[in-house]
């Protein structure tokens, strides 16, 4: 008898186990959740933009005439110093070559100019003999009129002869000395390419042009020898510790900003953030097209560095950095993830968990961020809120904290 007794006592407890494990499974989970706490603590709204880090004043030297330019002496990165330091050197262009036409013409006029030298030489010469004879003349009047055998007004008129001989010899020595310029002209317009290279041809023909302002080399666009017209740009000089950084903002969100406003430098490959200001906003925008294709006003606003040189050596000219313009802040601001949020109806909500459920509670937002949102009502310091909330979590249901999301 107690041998059955046992043995029925012993199923009845196999069947509780098993009645128990069943409803164990089918009883619902608590559903894991990432959770993070509404903290009270400093947060802020920024702008971020890629900017460029440029110099502030580049001074473009070209060209003031036209020529051929010298090898470069300087490389960047020179320091030059201002009207002392030659950055280019600047020599006459070499005559072109003639073909075979305009050699034939330019010859053709060496030979005319060469018959005209020879026909002014012979008038010379009579103009010569002319003055030569009325002066013989003149002073044969002379003793004529000494010897009162000639009247006075006959030796004037010999004296007017000599006059108009000696003008006509004047005038052809200058027109033999136009003919012998005019041959010059004309032989030096078959100067070719081979006799720029004659020794003496190049001295004292060179202009030097020198830095306008102490700097140092940003580029030198012409490197080589190179023939250029006047203005061509030979370098770029500037203060490297004269510098700025240009932003492009929208210009929904250049309204927002005020000259003076903080900012904050990252990207530029340094280990710290560099702090910055706002210096200028330009009162007009322009049109800048995205990545996407679309038509973009865009307004550039100007950004100076505050802290030392000393803390951003090596940040360049044209450096690529990502400025934070501030435009809010509060050291006393509730906040919550971004993720926490979600849409109930027209209203934004969060869930909070009371006593292991999930609690739909509709909140009241202010500024957001890129990570966290202001809280104005519906939350206090400390509450714990579901962040990443799935299509599992509703209004009641048990969960069970998995982790803490970092704030």
């Amino acid at each position: 008898m107690f041998a059955k007794w046992t043995k029925r006592a012993l199923t009845l407890a196999a069947v509780a186990a098993i009645a128990a494990g069943f409803a164990w499974l089918m009883w619902p989970q608590p559903i894991q959740v990432d959770v993070a706490m509404a903290r009270i603590g400093h947060m802020e709204l920024t702008i971020e933009e890629e900017g460029v880090h440029r110099i502030r004043e580049v001074y473009k030297v070209s060209a003031p005439v036209a020529g051929k330019v010298e090898r470069s002496p300087r490389k960047v990165g020179d320091h030059v110093v201002a009207g002392a330091t030659s950055v280019a050197s600047i020599r006459p262009v070499d005559p072109t070559m003639l073909d075979a036409r305009t050699r034939q013409e330019f010859t053709h006029a060496v030979e005319a100019a060469k018959a005209d030298r020879d026909f002014a030489s012979a008038a010379l010469v009579q103009a010569e003999k002319e003055l030569e004879y009325f002066n013989s003349e003149l002073r044969r009047a002379r003793v004529l009129v000494d010897k009162k055998v000639m009247s006075p007004s006959a030796m004037e008129r010999h004296q007017l002869n000599l006059d108009s001989a000696q003008q006509r010899h004047e005038s052809a020595k200058a027109l033999l000395d136009a003919k012998l310029h005019n041959l010059e002209i004309s032989e030096a317009r078959l100067i070719g390419p081979v006799h720029s290279t004659e020794p003496g041809t190049r001295e004292n023909c060179c202009i030097t042009v020198t830095a306008p302002v102490n700097g140092t080399i940003l580029s030198v666009p012409v490197e080589s020898e190179l023939v250029v017209q006047a203005g061509t740009p030979l370098v770029e000089i500037g203060n490297p510790l004269e510098t700025e950084i240009a932003v492009d903002l929208l210009s929904s969100d250049a309204v927002k900003i005020k000259p003076g406003a903080a900012a904050r430098i990252d990207g530029w490959g340094g280990s710290t953030e560099l702090k910055a200001r706002v210096t200028r906003i330009d009162p007009a925008a322009f049109t800048k097209v995205s990545a996407l294709g679309i038509d973009e006003q865009r307004v550039k606003a100007v950004l100076q560095i505050v802290d030392p040189p000393s803390e951003w050596t090596g940040l360049g000219h044209q450096f690529r950095v990502i400025a934070h313009i501030l435009t809010w802040q509060s050291d006393n601001a509730l906040q919550i993830p971004l993720s926490a949020m979600f849409r109930s109806g027209s209203d934004w909500a969060v869930f909070r968990i009371v006593d292991g459920q999930a609690k739909s509670t509709k909140i009241k937002v202010g500024n957001m961020n890129s990570t966290h949102v202001q809280i104005l009502d519906g939350l206090t310091d400390g509450q714990t809120v579901i962040v990443h909330p799935s299509d599992m979590i509703e209004d009641g249901v048990r969960v069970e904290i998995r982790a803490e999301a970092a704030q």
